[in-house]
């Protein structure tokens, strides 16, 4: 519990705190009682500047002093906890007490509210004083009003500013005023991969014969078969490693998430690259269009035939300690070591740039996104391209990631290898 002073343990209010921490519902969560007593402890000084967000993680959560309230949710997590274990109390064991205890949605104050539940008077008190208490009780009202919209009113919170988004995320905003189009994998496209048992084009791709589901059908196609490449060929799904790539960029993108826009990789055409900036999730087995951009890589997706051998990442130019391969997890969903790669390049005719984030299976998608959402992770992906803080001229990059999954959930990820690019 938080040390206090003679001063403030002698306060009624510190004391039904102390009896509430004590309580029941709040035995089994040391974080929530610390939380509780950072709150009432600063509310009662009045020291209202340090019921922000950031400072309550750093204080209570042993956060780092650079952590980003945009990409870190648990003070509010367990803010919204604190509120319904409040409530707990205060409908059970606290029933009686004649002071109510409250934190207000959208901000960190506690607040202590008078239940009503005021002493009998005793026999024989003065009925005119009790006339006279009864007149002045509208403007003792009033006044409470008054000073309680006040003080709620100077301890309101701060409105902070979405931030700008982080490398090298921002680099892609730099590079255009046109929105970032987030294009997600055609999972129907890897899917036909398989059922064919052979690898596909971005040229095949974009077939017409391709996109009706006529192109890799068997030589004698029965009706179950028509179905099938009818529904792949038509309908646009993406994975849920896609989703999290997608949730975690918006959230990233900051102040400029309103100029990221998602597409699927099957609405986009070679036109739409002559300009703008791109982020392309997934590999060529499950975003074609990452294809185009291969052969400026040293980190390549490679694979035997298609459904019976394992992918992984073939290192064009490995250095001194580096593997000559890279391989993967067998099949998404199993547990194991996956490769993912992160890459930022310019566009051919230099008028933007893009981003790119594939995994050899989903795990290792899902985990290059996440990587980005870790400001340490990118801290260390700077110092491993040899520069810090924001890069005044565009620092163009591939990076080999390692993740430890677990039953589909990628966990643990480092840094294998970087090469930085020359365009």
């Amino acid at each position: 519990m938080t040390e206090v002073d003679q001063a403030l343990r002698a306060d009624a209010r510190w004391q039904l705190i102390e009896r509430i921490v004590a309580s029941p519902p709040f035995q089994k969560s040391a974080r929530l009682r610390d939380l509780l007593c950072f709150l009432a402890e600063r509310s009662l000084r009045g020291q209202v500047q340090d019921l922000t967000e950031h400072r309550i993680g750093s204080a209570v959560f042993g956060k780092a002093q650079d952590y980003s309230v945009v990409e870190d949710s648990s003070v509010r997590v367990h803010v919204r906890q604190l509120r319904l274990k409040l409530h707990e109390y205060f409908d059970g064991e606290g029933r009686s007490e004649p002071v109510i205890v409250e934190i207000p949605k959208g901000a960190y104050t506690t607040l202590f509210r008078n239940t009503g539940h005021e002493a009998v008077p005793e026999p024989g008190a003065s009925v005119t004083r009790s006339i006279s208490g009864i007149r002045l009780l509208p403007w003792a009202l009033a006044a409470i009003f008054l000073i309680t919209t006040l003080v709620a009113w100077l301890r309101r919170p701060a409105i902070i500013p979405p931030p700008p988004p982080p490398w090298p995320l921002a680099a892609l905003f730099d590079s255009t005023n046109s929105p970032v189009q987030l294009v997600v994998a055609d999972i129907n496209y890897g899917m036909l991969r398989l059922v064919d048992e052979q690898s596909v084009t971005l040229e095949q791709y974009l077939s017409a014969s391709y996109r009706s589901g006529a192109a890799f059908t068997n030589p004698h196609p029965t009706a179950r078969d028509v179905r099938v490449n009818k529904y792949l060929s038509g309908s646009l799904l993406t994975s849920y490693a896609d989703v999290v790539v997608v949730d975690t960029l918006l959230r990233l993108s900051g102040k400029s998430r309103d100029r990221l826009s998602v597409r699927s990789a099957r609405e986009l055409r070679p036109r739409d690259l002559e300009q703008g900036a791109f982020v392309f999730v997934g590999s060529p087995s499950s975003n074609p269009w990452v294809s185009y951009f291969q052969d400026k890589l040293n980190f390549q997706e490679s694979e035997g035939k298609v459904g019976e051998s394992l992918k992984f990442f073939r290192n064009a130019h490995p250095k001194q300690g580096e593997q000559a391969t890279y391989q993967g997890l067998a099949f998404t969903g199993s547990s194991g070591e996956d490769f993912a790669t992160i890459s930022l390049l310019p566009l051919a005719n230099g008028r933007g740039s893009v981003l790119i984030l594939q995994g050899l299976q989903q795990e290792g998608t899902e985990a290059a996104g996440l990587f980005l959402a870790d400001a340490g992770n990118r801290q260390k992906l700077q110092e491993a391209l040899g520069f810090s803080g924001s890069p005044t001229q565009p620092v163009y990059f591939e990076a080999l990631i390692r993740t430890q999954a677990v039953a589909g959930a990628p966990n643990a990820t480092s840094i294998v290898a970087t090469r930085v690019i020359h365009p």
